[in-house]
C-alpha cells in the first residue's frame, strides 16, 4: 500500500476518442487532509452535446453496435486485466479521492474487476427465445438489442465500482456512452479512461465529461439523442432527471436514497447483532446508500443491546484511510461534513437522545480534514427528521419495539425501500420478517455484502430498476420480436 502523498494530477475529459481539456478547472482534494490532488476540468454544456453527438454517430453509423459478444466479451475482460495490474494504484487514489478506508478502495476495485469479468462472461450465455403462435406457418421470437446511447451518472460514494456497475453491461449490450463521474471524485475514472484509451476502442463508443451535475447530467438527462439515463446518487436529484427525462421519453434507470432498517429480536446472538449493527452504518463513515441507519431492537434486549453498542461504537478510531489503524475514515467533502453535522443539530433540537458522538473530530492532526465522530442517537420516535430523512453519515438512530407486527410496521414507516436487515436465530420468525419488508435488498443474519450475480435497487422512492446481475444487463437492452412468415404468398385481406 502506497502512504505517500502523489503528484498532482491534471484531469481530461474524453470526447470522441480524444483528450479534452476545459477553459475552467477545479481543484480535487483529499478529504483526510484537504491537500489538492488533481485539478479537473469544468466541461461546458456545449462539450458535453459534443460527447453526445460523438456516441450518437458512434452508435448510429459505427462498428460497435455490430460486434460480436465475443467481441465485447474479449474487451471487457482486457479492462479487468489492466485494472488488475494497477490494482494498487487503483485504491490508493480512491482512498485519497474519496476519504475512504485502504481495505475498502482496494475491495472495491476487486469488485470491479469482478464485476467487467462477469458481464465478459454472461454475454457469451444464450438469450433470447422463441415462442408458439396460433399460425403454424409463422415462426416468432425474441432478440435483445442495445438500446443506443447510454447516459451513465454515478456518485461520489464509490467512484470506481459505481461507474464499474453502469459501465461494464453497457458496454457488454453494445451501447455508447457518455459517462460523467461525480465532480469531487473524478481519478480513478480518469485513471479507467486510460485503460480504455489504451484499448483503442472506436471512436465515440466511450466518452467521458467531467464537471457540475448541474449543466452536464441536466444535459445528458434532456438530450433527445441520449436514449437512455442511468443515475445512482440522491432520490431529489433523481427526481430531477426523471423530469428532464421525459422530453422524449427516454428510458431511465434510478438508484437513489435509502433509511433502511436493520430489526434486532431478542434471540438474535447479541454480540453478532452488534457487530453488523456498527458494520451496517459506520463502513465508508455511513455514506453507503444501504447503510442500515434505523436499528430496530426488541425491549427485551434494548438496554443491553445498547450499552454493548456504545462501548464498541466508541472504540472506532476514525481517521486518515491510508493510516492501517484506522477503523473509520473521512467524510467525502467539507459540504457534507455540514449536512451531516446540520441533522445531528436537528436530531438534538427535536428531542433525541445523543448517546455518543455528534461532533467533528479534531485533535491528532485531524482538524486538517472532514471527520466525524461514530454517532448514536436513542429515544428516537419515528416523525423525527433523523429517522426519516437519509443522513449519508455517521449517525444511527436505535429504536425499541415490541412485538414482530411493530417490527416490521416500523422497518416500513419510510419513504425510501431499498435495504433492510433481520437478525434472528428463529429461522422461521427471520424469513416471516424479511419477505415483509419492503426493500429491494435485505439480509438475514448479515449486512452489506453485496454480489454481481444479483440485483441491486430498491422499492418506493429508492429509485426504478435494476443494477448488477443479468437485471442490470436488460435494463441496457431493448427486447425485439420478430415474426417470419414460412409460406410467403398473399394476405388476401383486400379484393384482387
Amino acid at each position: 500500500m502506497t502512504t505517500t502523498a502523489t503528484d498532482v494530477l491534471y484531469l481530461k475529459s474524453y470526447i470522441n476518442g480524444e483528450w479534452v481539456e476545459a477553459e475552467n478547472t477545479v481543484n480535487v482534494i483529499n478529504p483526510a487532509n484537504q491537500e489538492v490532488i488533481a485539478t479537473a476540468p469544468r466541461m461546458t454544456k456545449e462539450q458535453t452535446e459534443e460527447a453526445i453527438q460523438a456516441a450518437r454517430i458512434a452508435f448510429d453509423e459505427g462498428e460497435w453496435k455490430n460486434t460480436t459478444a465475443k467481441e465485447r466479451s474479449t474487451i471487457l475482460h482486457a479492462i479487468a486485466n489492466k485494472i488488475e495490474e494497477r490494482l494498487e494504484e487503483f485504491a490508493t487514489l480512491e482512498t485519497q479521492d474519496n476519504g475512504k478506508l485502504y481495505a475498502e478502495a482496494e475491495a472495491d476495485v476487486q469488485d470491479s474487476i469482478a464485476c467487467f469479468r462477469y458481464y465478459a462472461g454472461i454475454i457469451l450465455h444464450p438469450d433470447g427465445e422463441t415462442y408458439h403462435v396460433p399460425d403454424n406457418n409463422v415462426q416468432a421470437m425474441v432478440v435483445k438489442e442495445p438500446v443506443g446511447v447510454a447516459g451513465l451518472i454515478v456518485p461520489w460514494n464509490f467512484p470506481l465500482l459505481m461507474s464499474v456497475w453502469k459501465i461494464a453491461p453497457a458496454l457488454a449490450a453494445g451501447n455508447t456512452i457518455v459517462y460523467k463521474p461525480a465532480e469531487v471524485t473524478p481519478v480513478t475514472a480518469f485513471k479507467l479512461f486510460e485503460i480504455l484509451h489504451e484499448l483503442d476502442l472506436p471512436k465515440g463508443v466511450v466518452n467521458m465529461v467531467l464537471g457540475q451535475g448541474s449543466i452536464i447530467g441536466q444535459t445528458i438527462s434532456e438530450s433527445n439523442d441520449v436514449d437512455m439515463v442511468s443515475f445512482t446518487g440522491s432520490t431529489d436529484v433523481g427526481r430531477g432527471i426523471m423530469r428532464a427525462a421525459a422530453g422524449n421519453l427516454k428510458k431511465i434507470s434510478l438508484e437513489l436514497g435509502g433509511k433502511s432498517p436493520n430489526i434486532v429480536f431478542a434471540d438474535a446472538d447479541l454480540e453478532v447483532a452488534v457487530d453488523y449493527g456498527l458494520f451496517g452504518i459506520f463502513l465508508g463513515a455511513g455514506q453507503v446508500c444501504s447503510s442500515g441507519s434505523r436499528i430496530l431492537v426488541q425491549d427485551t434486549i434494548y438496554d443491553a443491546y445498547v450499552e454493548r453498542y456504545i462501548e464498541r461504537a466508541e472504540k472506532i478510531k476514525v481517521g486518515p484511510g491510508l493510516n492501517p489503524e484506522t477503523n473509520m475514515g473521512a467524510i467525502v467533502s467539507e459540504a457534507q461534513m455540514n449536512s451531516i453535522l446540520g441533522y445531528i443539530e436537528k436530531g438534538k433540537a427535536e428531542g433525541a437522545t445523543l448517546k455518543t458522538g455528534g461532533y467533528r473530530l479534531t485533535d491528532n492532526g485531524l482538524d486538517k480534514g472532514f471527520f466525524i465522530a461514530p454517532t448514536v442517537f436513542t429515544d428516537v420516535t419515528s416523525d423525527m427528521t433523523i429517522v426519516r430523512e437519509e443522513i449519508f453519515g455517521p449517525v444511527v438512530t436505535i429504536q425499541k419495539f415490541s412485538t414482530e407486527e411493530e417490527a416490521v410496521s416500523l422497518a416500513n414507516d419510510t419513504d425510501f425501500g431499498l435495504a433492510g436487515g433481520v437478525f434472528s436465530n428463529d429461522g422461521a420468525k427471520a424469513l416471516r420478517v424479511i419477505k415483509q419488508v419492503r426493500a429491494g435488498i435485505t439480509w438475514v443474519n448479515d449486512y452489506h455484502p453485496t454480489y454481481v450475480e444479483a440485483p441491486w435497487g430498491g422499492y418506493k422512492q429508492s429509485g426504478i430498476g435494476r443494477s448488477l446481475g443479468k437485471y442490470s444487463l436488460e435494463e441496457f437492452q431493448e427486447v425485439k420480436q420478430i415474426n417470419i412468415r414460412l409460406n410467403v404468398e398473399p394476405v388476401g385481406w383486400f379484393p384482387q
